[in-house]
């Protein structure tokens, strides 16, 4: 695809390729996700990326402006910069519109009437995987549409939005993740949704043929659809995450393929565990950096978690830093910690960084890989 061209099909100006971090705003980042925004940030650096910064805000009922604000000021008080404006979804619902209407003159969208309780009892036939859906509302026929359709809009609702695929699997660039095989990784890709069904906002008419973005509900769009075209706009060549998210790249490389962008490459890293081997979160005591109240020692903290993938004057760094602002100070200059961050990037080896999930034990003890 010309890289000019957006994944709209409009003209768009050439973003410089990027890597980028892009948090959900509905509340504070703990350390495991401020220990993968620094991954993002190294690796980006390392490969001679710009970096860009994103709001994930696509879910409007459970973002909120004030988490995205402290976001930003505690990836900030870590030392991690960024190229370019901070974006935001709620910026790309019209992107969005238009990739899904590309995808519809393709002839790859249908309307899908299931309920959350019609897909789980699909699910639980012998041949479907778990999570997987098994197509039920692909093959009606028009007067099956126009009845479900119809059941639907007496009780409010409008129909989601599913993409018709042809492939059963797709393939992505992946790597570092020990799932994948020679630097590639494949799984499983189904009729995934691309816009949620649901209720009608107040005021607002079901359209008459359901797919149109009428009804209220035009800018309920999927994850899996914003985030490629996100990627697309900003220039994103680099997709370094959690690697709970290591399955949803091929769908979304699978949607990028349909839209004709260019393809880009996935860093899937472990966890941080909690002490009862599950992902880490607020059950697990002071997790946020707010909590920690000491920038100095949650940055030393991650640090020691990248083991040899960084050097020790990354780390000595931070403890000269601790030593001379306090080591319990509630912040300290940006530019001191980005000095620090500058400090492990010179030394950044990505071939030395561990491929287990890290094991929180507290901010005062050293991380270990799990067992």
């Amino acid at each position: 695809m010309d890289p000019n061209v957006s994944a709209a099909g409009g003209d768009e100006t050439p973003a410089s390729p990027a890597g980028r971090y892009a948090p959900s705003p509905s509340g504070d980042l703990h350390l495991g996700n401020l220990r993968t925004a620094v991954l993002a940030w190294l690796f980006a650096r390392h490969a001679g990326l710009a970096f860009r910064m994103r709001i994930d805000d696509i879910d409007a009922q459970r973002s909120s402006p004030t988490s995205a604000a402290r976001q930003l000021e505690d990836l900030a008080s870590l030392g991690i910069d960024h190229d370019g404006p901070v974006a935001s979804q709620q910026e790309n619902l019209n992107h969005y519109a238009a990739a899904l209407g590309k995808l519809q003159a393709a002839g790859l969208v249908y309307e899908c009437y299931c309920s959350r309780k019609d897909i789980q009892e699909a699910s639980r036939a012998p041949h479907v995987r778990p999570g997987v859906y098994p197509g039920t509302c692909r093959s009606l026929s028009s007067a099956q549409r126009t009845a479900a359709r119809d059941q639907l809009r007496a009780r409010g609702r409008v129909p989601a939005l599913r993409l018709a695929s042809d492939v059963d699997s797709w393939q992505v660039a992946e790597l570092f993740s020990a799932q994948a095989t020679d630097g590639v990784y494949r799984d499983e890709v189904d009729d995934m949704v691309l816009r949620r069904g649901g209720n009608v906002l107040p005021g607002c008419a079901p359209d008459e043929e359901g797919d149109d973005g009428a009804g209220g509900h035009a800018n309920d769009y999927a994850y899996n659809l914003a985030v490629v075209v996100d990627d697309a706009l900003s220039g994103v060549r680099q997709v370094v995450r959690g690697d709970d998210l290591l399955s949803s790249a091929p769908r979304q490389a699978y949607v990028a393929h349909l839209l004709g962008l260019e393809p880009v490459e996935y860093v899937h890293v472990p966890l941080v565990l909690g002490p009862e081997g599950r992902r880490l979160a607020k059950r697990d005591g002071a997790v946020t950096l707010r909590e920690v109240e000491s920038p100095a020692a949650a940055l030393g903290w991650i640090l020691d978690s990248l083991g040899d993938a960084v050097g020790a004057g990354a780390r000595q760094a931070v403890c000269e830093l601790a030593r001379e602002v306090g080591t319990g100070a509630p912040s300290f200059p940006p530019n001191r910690a980005h000095e620090v961050l500058a400090r492990a990037l010179a030394t950044f080896d990505p071939e030395k960084l561990s491929r287990e999930p890290v094991q929180w034990s507290g901010i005062n003890r050293p991380p270990s890989a799990s067992s």
